[in-house]
């Protein structure tokens, strides 16, 4: 009998296919973060427990919430990631970062990406916006849901 195995490795890469995913440095709880996309940008974004993200490292359990706006009349949906809790961290590589924002489900011009940028930049208390790059991240499947 033929054994089957999960390539967790290819399954992350279809994850991330046709997606954007922008670093943010601020400083913010995220309910005012959110509260600012949503208010000065548009959006929707909603705390969505059932894509919660837990991690279990060194016998201790990490809860890193995902917050979620869909698009309308689209099939893209945004995920905002806090990418901290507890002292431990959903992307290690990107200690720097407070929150990781996953654009995915459709293609995101260039022009869009870069008018988010630059909108989320014009938020109080925003440091830094940062587009990732998938060879940038080594721990991908800590963000697949």
């Amino acid at each position: 009998m033929k054994q089957l195995r999960l390539n967790i490795e290819e399954l992350n890469d279809d994850f991330f296919e046709e997606t954007r995913l922008l670093g943010i440095t601020a400083p913010l709880k995220n309910y005012q973060f959110c509260l600012h996309l949503n208010n000065q940008l548009g959006y929707q974004f909603r705390l969505n427990p059932d894509i919660e993200i837990h991690l279990r490292k060194k016998d201790r359990s990490y809860y890193f919430s995902v917050y979620q706006s869909q698009e309308p009349n689209s099939f893209l949906v945004h995920y905002l990631y806090h990418n901290q809790f507890d002292g431990e961290y959903l992307l290690p590589e990107f200690k720097h970062m407070d929150f990781l924002w996953l654009m995915k489900g459709d293609m995101v011009a260039d022009d869009k990406c870069n008018w988010i940028k630059q909108a989320v930049k014009n938020i109080p208390g925003v440091q830094l916006v940062a587009e990732l790059t998938n060879e940038q991240i080594r721990n991908k499947g800590n963000m697949v849901f």
